[in-house]
């Protein structure tokens, strides 16, 4: 798992769940930044895939880990769909519960297809 990834996750969760964070320096600032930046793009993706679910009635981290992961879904065309994947199936086992890395998995998966075809 990568560090960036694990910082800017923290950081995303603390905005969530708090409303504030400190963003963090390198690669995992512009995972933040990005994320913040294109929120509404994100979120609206997330929905449309998340079948039956809102933002709303996810945990924190599982809305951070997807909206890390969307944004570089999105925008980081030079890293491959699997290693995005992954990695943020990875860290909401981590973080989250085994159940929720299956549920990020098939949300990015949705989003991949959509994204990346």
């Amino acid at each position: 798992m990568s560090e960036p990834r694990e910082k800017a996750l923290i950081a995303l969760y603390e905005r969530h769940a708090r409303g504030v964070s400190e963003i963090p320096d390198g690669r995992a600032g512009m995972l933040v930044e990005g994320v913040v930046d294109h929120i509404d793009q994100i979120d609206e993706l997330i929905e449309n895939a998340a079948s039956n679910w809102s933002l709303k009635r996810l945990a924190a981290v599982d809305a951070a880990i997807l909206r890390m992961a969307t944004f570089e879904l999105l925008t980081r065309a030079e890293t491959p769909t699997a290693v995005i994947i992954n990695e943020a199936v990875e860290l909401a086992k981590r973080y989250s519960t085994e159940q929720s890395g299956s549920f990020v998995n098939g949300v990015l998966a949705a989003i991949a297809r959509f994204t990346r075809s």
